[in-house]
């Protein structure tokens, strides 16, 4: 990676700094390693706000197949009405962020420099402060460094609720922001790839140590509680409604809370504020409906 060279500074105003804790600030980022007492956000800072996010992280160098997936779901997430997470790098992360703003969704990049300094330089940047949003935890007039893109990764993964990984080298930035967001408690999914291919070994060896194996979009979209677009009973829901408030099913408490987390009985009757009997009914019936998966230590998490 060559960041000898200085990115020309974009338009779009002087950047906006937020400080820990401000009305902005997400919660998230308290629950990582390392919290940030500052945040510089250029664009559409609302972003900041939306939930739920899902990072969308692979390779510079993909094959054509792993950028039309990155693609295809990160068009799929924003028209659903979650914020597609990336990290604005060539490759994957280009075309989600891309795909993300085609269809009119809302994008978060997570700069490996100063927001006021993007790297890389291209077209999309200007897309971004339009209509996305820049973040950054390193202060105005900071230039990329190659050290700098491995720390931010933990702040792609403490946003997003889930971290879905395209297509990686067997060694690669991709798989640290997969750990992070472990770490954190986070869901990590991977795209299957051809196995004579580099790109496909970051993947295989995620798969080999417990990552979920993803072939389309609503397997993930299921995960966060969202429907699919262009699924619905003909009520006129907007895209993005979740699956918990859909006129196909009773609503649930319990489904919404389980957006994005994996949790037993006893922590979802306190979340509730449910008695555990009733809750434990709840359970049973959305695992016989095929809403929720009960795992191994009697944790459920969204089918």
């Amino acid at each position: 990676m060559d960041t000898r060279q200085s990115p020309a500074e974009p338009s779009g105003g002087a950047p906006l700094r937020l400080a820990r804790g401000s009305a902005l600030w997400p919660a998230e980022f308290e629950n990582i390693e390392g919290v940030p007492q500052a945040l510089w956000c250029l664009g559409r800072r609302e972003w900041l706000s939306r939930r739920p996010c899902v990072a969308i992280v692979g390779t510079r160098a993909p094959t054509p197949y792993g950028q039309a997936q990155a693609a295809r779901f990160a068009r799929a997430f924003a028209s659903a009405g979650a914020v597609v997470v990336s990290g604005l790098a060539r490759g994957i992360d280009h075309a989600a962020h891309e795909a993300a703003l085609e269809v009119g969704g809302a994008t978060i990049a997570v700069l490996g420099s100063s927001v006021d300094r993007p790297w890389p330089e291209s077209p999309l940047v200007d897309r971004m402060l339009e209509h996305g949003l820049l973040i950054s935890e390193f202060e105005p007039g900071t230039a990329p460094r190659r050290h700098h893109f491995p720390l931010r990764n933990r702040l792609i993964a403490g946003l997003s609720q889930y971290v879905l990984v395209v297509e990686a080298a067997y060694a690669s930035g991709s798989l640290i922001t997969a750990r992070w967001a472990i770490d954190q408690g986070k869901q990590v999914g991977a795209l299957p790839g051809r196995i004579d291919h580099p790109m496909a070994r970051g993947c295989h060896r995620l798969l080999r140590e417990g990552a979920l194996l993803v072939e389309s979009p609503e397997e993930v979209l299921g995960e966060l509680g969202l429907a699919a677009p262009g699924v619905g009973t003909g009520s006129g829901e907007a895209p993005g409604t979740p699956a918990s408030e859909s006129t196909a099913a009773p609503k649930s408490a319990l489904l919404a809370l389980l957006v994005g987390e994996t949790l037993g009985a006893e922590e979802l009757s306190e979340r509730s504020g449910r008695a555990l009997p009733e809750v434990l009914v709840e359970l049973v019936e959305l695992e016989l409906a095929g809403r929720v998966w009960r795992l191994p230590g009697g944790l459920y998490r969204l089918a």
